[in-house]
């Protein structure tokens, strides 16, 4: 069967059902979508014979303490089944930023233990052993590059050190484990062990991959990422699937518009949608249908990126959605000078970019596509050494702003920073209310020809 889609996975369920189960499965993509594939797969197998599963964090799990385990005749009765969580085997220096950033990311908001677990990752991705204190401090700008695939994050990494020192961080696994892991997923464990793992990123090209492919089952469960119309209408219909899967559970139904609302006020999150669905379930109580109402006055706005929703409706012109998502982030108790901050900043990331795209060398063109744009137009951009702040996200995004500001015209941008001067001054001083200035300011932006396309 090899590769399936995570929405196909009832002919993965099916081929164990007949008896015809593979000792190596692979789950990849978002944590939630892998972790109910996971339980799907264990259920399931256990169905057919009952056994243990044993519980393996693939931040810390040693390559060849896996495989000696895989390798070994059990005294416990039935299936053996190896979980091992988000696993580093498959990344590549091509997820090296990625997982820096979730680090990062993780330690802002507080959560060390998660911080720490993408700094191993990082580690492992490097096939760094951590033997210092000063692990992240004692690696050059040259050659962090060369380990990671990205540029040094040019910052204190003291932090980073202490993580790794305060936590039991093993040698990262030599290649030869892996590739006796690999001739051992070839030639078969013992009958009654069978390897489940899961991650969020993986490198297809690895072999490690290509041989699960071969020799067991990989369901996907990436989402598509970006907010285009496709991806938001992925996200939504596994946000639905999840909501009236949980309802079913719990004997209730909703109203389609509610679940059209509950997706607006949380978002993408699975877990915030489960655990909102089965709080609007008891909240119904002998009730059978949940509606708009009930999601009104349970669900709260989660949603972290409502005010880059009104930047990407600016870009795109759209008032209706500029003003409904200002409207919901008052609603929401942001403030208007935050507001303005955030439109401020957007304007001058696509006036910037916009100066770029001016510059004869390198040379832009709308007809760039993403692939020439990471591997010929931005690293000829970043030699200039212009804007470096700038140029250091994720390559595709660069790419959509680096579009999105082509429609612009240079001479409107800079009058929109004006607009946004003028509606800040009326914000301290004027006694208009804040909804009307900064409706005001959103009607002429995008209606009048200061964001016209060029």
């Amino acid at each position: 069967m090899g590769l399936v889609k995570r929405g196909d996975i009832d002919a993965v369920l099916e081929s164990i059902k007949r008896g015809e189960q593979k000792q190596v499965y692979l789950c990849f993509g978002e944590r939630y979508l892998c972790r109910q594939a996971v339980a799907k797969l264990e259920q399931q197998l256990h169905g057919v014979k009952p056994g243990s599963v044993h519980g393996l964090d693939g931040g810390t799990e040693d390559v060849g303490k896996l495989l000696a385990r895989l390798l070994s005749f059990t005294l416990l009765p039935g299936l053996q089944i190896y979980r091992v969580v988000d696993t580093g085997l498959f990344h590549s220096r091509d997820v090296g930023k990625q997982i820096w950033d979730k680090a990062c990311k993780a330690r802002d908001n507080g959560k060390s233990p998660a911080a720490a677990r993408y700094l191993q990752n990082l580690l492992q991705l490097g096939s760094i052993i951590a033997d210092s204190s000063t692990i992240f401090s004692d690696i050059t700008p040259g050659q962090w590059p060369k380990l990671f695939g990205f540029e040094h994050p040019g910052q204190d990494l003291d932090w980073a050190d202490r993580l790794v020192s305060a936590g039991d961080i093993p040698a990262a696994p030599a290649r030869n484990p892996v590739d006796k892991l690999i001739a051992a997923i070839e030639e078969g464990f013992p009958p009654d062990n069978i390897l489940i793992l899961t991650a969020e990123h993986v490198d297809k090209r690895k072999k490690l991959f290509t041989t699960i492919k071969k020799c067991g089952d990989i369901i996907d469960c990436s989402v598509a990422e970006g907010r285009s119309k496709a991806a938001d209408g992925q996200k939504k219909d596994i946000i639905r699937e999840m909501a009236l899967t949980t309802l079913k559970q719990m004997n209730k139904s909703i109203d389609p518009g509610a679940l059209d609302l509950l997706f607006e006020r949380i978002g993408f999150h699975p877990v915030g949608a489960v655990l909102e669905v089965e709080k609007l379930a008891l909240f119904a109580d002998d009730r059978a249908r949940i509606t708009s109402a009930d999601v009104d006055q349970m669900v709260g706005r989660t949603r972290e990126d409502a005010v880059f929703e009104l930047t990407e409706a600016l870009g795109r012109s759209n008032l209706s959605g500029a003003l409904i998502t200002l409207d919901h982030l008052l609603g929401d108790g942001i403030h208007g000078l935050a507001i303005i901050a955030s439109l401020r900043n957007y304007l001058r990331r696509m006036l910037i970019f916009k100066s770029l795209q001016q510059r004869p060398q390198p040379l832009w063109h709308p007809s760039l596509n993403a692939n020439d744009f990471q591997h010929s137009y931005l690293p000829a951009l970043m030699d200039t050494g212009l804007w470096p702040e700038l140029l250091k996200g994720h390559p595709y995004a660069l790419f959509m702003g680096f579009r999105t500001a082509s429609q612009f015209q240079q001479k409107s941008l800079k009058r929109s920073l004006e607009l946004l001067l003028d509606a800040e001054f009326k914000l301290k001083g004027s006694p208009v209310p804040m909804r009307v200035v900064l409706e005001e300011l959103l009607i002429s932006l995008v209606r009048s020809n200061h964001l016209a396309r060029s």
